[in-house]
């Protein structure tokens, strides 16, 4: 059983950064996504990462401000923030890949609790 746990997570002024961090326990995970849900909206894909590191994208929204990368070593999967936006404040959840569209969060399973970003304008 595989259990995913988000961390790196808070309050931040616009235009500031933070880097997530989502860590395994149980056994590797294979590809990993990472997505985001507001109040009163729907979850959205955010960044997808193979197990092998490449293929990596981002979502248009964060496109240039976000990377997602991987330490295999450390089972653990990281999204840095940069220059950030209020509109970027939601709760961070990342996911296992299982297959079909990657940016489907129904395709996606073992979700952690999420981590919650709050940026201020």
């Amino acid at each position: 059983q595989v259990q995913l746990v988000e961390s790196g997570g808070g309050l931040v002024q616009a235009g500031g950064s933070l880097r997530l961090s989502c860590t395994a326990s149980g056994r590797a995970v294979r590809s990993v996504g990472w997505f985001r849900q507001a109040p009163g909206k729907e979850r959205e894909f955010v960044a997808h990462i193979h197990w092998s590191g490449s293929p990596a994208y981002h979502a248009n929204s964060v496109k240039g401000r976000f990377a997602i990368s991987r330490d295999n070593a450390e089972n653990s999967v990281s999204l840095q923030m940069h220059s950030l936006k209020p509109e970027d404040s939601a709760v961070y959840s990342c996911s296992i890949y299982s297959a079909g569209n990657d940016e489907d969060a129904i395709n996606y399973w073992g979700w952690g609790k999420g981590t919650l970003v709050t940026v201020s304008s």
